[in-house]
C-alpha cells in the first residue's frame, strides 16, 4: 500500500517540492493539504488531488494518513510536528527544523516516545554533485581536508514565496531566523556531513544590509551573513549566505585537502571538478544544481518514503536537525555578542 501523505503548508516550498515530488513518487500517496489561507488548500486539492483543509489540527482527526510534512513557517514546525507525531503519524519537517533548541529536542522526545520517524529536510546532502564529492572525500585520494568555503546567495524569498515581499519570511514572529537559519542551516547540515565532523567553534558577522519589505523599511530578520567555523578535528572554513545577490544564484563549496581541491557547484556543466595538486583533473557531469528558479527533484521525498516502507530511522534524523539548528543558534548568538563561541555547549 502506498504511504499516505499530508502536506501541512501550502506555500511556495509545498507546492514547488512536496506536492509534486509526493504525487510522482509510486509509493506515496497525497491524502490531505493543510493551509490556513481560505481556499489554497482547496485549489490544489483539485489539481493534485486530496482533501483540503483549513486546520492541521482537524486534519489529524479525521484524514486517514500514515505521515505529514510540515513545512510552513518557522515558528509553526515545533508545535505541528509534535500533534503529528502525537497522533500517531510520522513526520518530515522543513529545515530549519525549530526555532530552539528546547523545540528540538521536544520534536526528537516526542518522535521516540511515539515511536515514529522523524525526518529534517535538508536536501542539500541529497544532491548528485555533493554525493559524489562525499564519495570523493570519503574514497581518501585527496587527502585531509584542511579548509573549505561554502556560500548559498540569491535574491531573497520574495521572488519564491506564493505571497511575494507580504511572506512570512520577512515577519519576525513567523519566521524568527532570517537568512541565517533560511540557507546556513543548509549549510551547516551539509559541511558537517561532507565533513563527517562536528563544528566546535563559530564566530560570525551577521546584519541586514538591503533587503526592505512592502513599507520600504529594512526587515526585522538578518539579510547577510558570514559564519567562521572550526570542527573538532581543526579544520577551519567559512559559510556566507545572503538574501541579496540580485545576480545568478550562488550555491558553491570548494573543499581544500592535502592533495589537491573539490570544487562542487562552481561550474555550470560540471557538478564536481577535481584539481589535484600535479596537475590532474576530474570533471563529472551530475545534473543540475536545485535553485529557486530551476526546481529539480530533491529526493527528500523520495528517501522519507523509503524510510518508511523499509522500516528504517531516515539518514537525516531529528538529531542530525538538531546538530546543524545547533551550528547555526550558536551562531547568532556569536554574532550577537561579537565573540567566539563554543557550539554544543549551550543550554539544551
Amino acid at each position: 500500500m502506498p504511504v499516505k501523505i499530508a502536506i501541512v503548508g501550502c506555500g511556495a516550498i509545498g507546492q514547488r517540492r512536496h506536492i509534486p515530488e509526493c504525487v510522482a513518487n509510486p509509493d506515496s500517496r497525497l491524502t490531505a493539504l493543510v493551509d490556513p489561507v481560505p481556499g489554497r488548500a482547496t485549489e490544489l486539492a483539485r489539481k493534485w488531488g486530496g482533501e483540503p483543509f483549513i486546520d492541521y489540527r482537524q486534519m489529524l482527526k479525521h484524514a486517514d494518513v500514515d505521515a505529514v510534512v510540515v513545512c510552513g513557517p518557522n515558528a509553526l514546525h515545533a508545535a505541528q510536528t509534535i500533534d503529528a507525531l502525537k497522533a500517531g503519524k510520522h513526520v518530515l519537517c522543513e529545515k530549519p527544523m525549530a526555532t530552539t533548541r528546547r523545540d528540538a529536542l521536544a520534536m526528537i522526545a516526542a518522535a521516540k516516545k511515539a515511536k515514529r520517524f522523524l525526518m529534517i529536510g535538508q536536501n542539500q546532502r541529497l544532491m548528485p554533485a555533493h554525493r559524489k564529492a562525499k564519495e570523493i572525500l570519503d574514497s581518501g585520494r585527496l587527502g585531509k581536508p584542511l579548509t573549505f568555503r561554502s556560500s548559498f546567495k540569491h535574491p531573497g524569498p520574495e521572488g519564491w514565496s506564493v505571497d511575494a515581499a507580504k511572506s512570512w519570511f520577512f515577519k519576525k514572529d513567523a519566521a524568527v531566523m532570517g537568512v541565517t537559519g533560511d540557507l546556513g542551516v543548509h549549510k551547516a547540515d551539509l559541511m558537517r556531513w561532507l565533513l563527517g565532523q562536528e563544528f566546535v567553534e563559530v564566530s560570525a558577522q551577521i546584519g541586514t544590509l538591503d533587503k526592505r519589505g512592502p513599507d520600504g523599511k529594512l526587515i526585522p530578520l538578518d539579510d547577510n551573513a558570514l559564519l567562521i567555523l572550526k570542527t573538532q578535528k581543526g579544520l577551519l572554513g567559512s559559510i556566507e549566505v545572503s538574501w541579496t545577490n540580485y545576480g545568478a544564484e550562488d550555491n558553491a563549496t570548494i573543499v581544500y585537502c592535502q592533495k589537491g581541491v573539490l570544487y562542487m557547484g562552481t561550474d555550470p556543466q560540471y557538478g564536481v571538478i577535481v584539481r589535484y595538486g600535479d596537475g590532474q583533473e576530474e570533471r563529472y557531469r551530475l545534473g543540475d544544481m536545485a535553485t529557486n528558479t530551476r526546481q529539480v527533484a530533491s529526493g527528500v521525498m523520495d528517501a522519507f518514503v523509503k524510510s518508511l516502507l523499509d522500516k528504517r530511522k531516515p539518514e537525516i534524523d531529528g538529531m542530525e536537525g538538531y546538530q546543524s539548528l545547533d551550528v547555526i543558534l550558536t551562531a547568532m548568538e556569536a554574532g550577537a555578542s561579537g565573540k567566539v563561541r563554543r557550539i554544543g555547549k549551550q543550554g539544551k
